[in-house]
């Protein structure tokens, strides 16, 4: 499994790790990692790297499995999906890592459906085509249609008061940041949150999901920091926001596919 490249954008762009110290386990798999939160039993952060030249396309499959390298109680498995409006959300989207030669590509494809790289999601969020889905969508379309890289980091905002289902506390909150290279020398970044919880309160407590109970916003770089633990500040200093002149504390939601197209803008 040859894990996640720091160096393949060129500039250096190391996987995200805690900015203090916090048990966790690093999980490399084909193109991508997964930094576990074995305590949460969900990943506290994901890195992938996408080839835009050398993308393969496979037939999706479905075939989600334990990691039989650590124990299954760090992990969230089929139990807490099945019979509810949960879906095993990818984490790294299935398609981002399967480039390359064939034998490769196919080991990402199956690498993409371990339980460690998914996290409980509200259907609605999930399959949402216009907003999280389509952000995911736009990221992969601009790799493939310039034929250039990207490194994508994902996760779940673990937060304390989370609330728990069938023995798991359930993010509401989840956390996507982009990284390119418009040069081959300098980055450029941008950072996106999408809030699930009206989802997943309708989930837990009356096992309605409500519709448009779901908010996505292109957010600063260094709030994904604040949120998370994590220590972003190599990103966060190519924040295209920056650029804009917006402030940090600002946030700002995304309502249409135009608006989630507006947040990829290059330096």
């Amino acid at each position: 499994m040859s894990g996640f490249d720091g160096s393949f954008l060129g500039p250096e762009v190391g996987p995200l790790r805690p900015a203090a110290e916090r048990a966790t386990r690093m999980l490399p798999y084909t193109h991508f990692e997964v930094l576990l939160d074995p305590e949460r039993r969900l990943a506290l952060s994901t890195a992938v790297n996408i080839d835009g030249a050398r993308l393969v396309e496979l037939g999706r499959g479905d075939d989600w499995h334990l990691d039989d390298r650590i124990p299954a109680s760090e992990q969230t498995g089929p139990e807490v999906y099945a019979r509810n409006d949960f879906d095993r959300g990818h984490l790294v989207r299935r398609r981002d890592p399967v480039w390359g030669e064939a034998t490769e590509a196919r080991a990402a494809n199956v690498d993409s459906f371990c339980y460690t790289n998914a996290a409980p999601q509200a259907s609605g969020f999930n399959q949402s085509k216009e907003l999280w889905l389509g952000l995911e969508t736009l990221v992969l379309d601009y790799a493939q249609t310039w034929r250039t890289r990207l490194d994508v980091f994902t996760g779940p905002v673990l937060a304390e008061d989370d609330p728990v289902y069938r023995g798991v506390a359930i993010p509401l909150r989840f956390w996507k940041i982009a990284v390119w290279s418009p040069d081959g020398e300098t980055l450029a970044t941008s950072a996106y949150l999408l809030d699930q919880t009206d989802l997943v309160e309708g989930i837990t407590r009356e096992g309605v999901v409500p519709l448009g109970g779901f908010r996505t916003f292109q957010v600063a770089v260094s709030l994904i920091g604040e949120l998370t633990g994590l220590d972003v500040d190599v990103v966060a200093a190519a924040d295209v926001r920056a650029d804009e002149g917006l402030r940090p504390s600002t946030p700002r939601e995304l309502t249409t596919p135009e608006d989630v197209a507006a947040g990829l803008a290059v330096r």
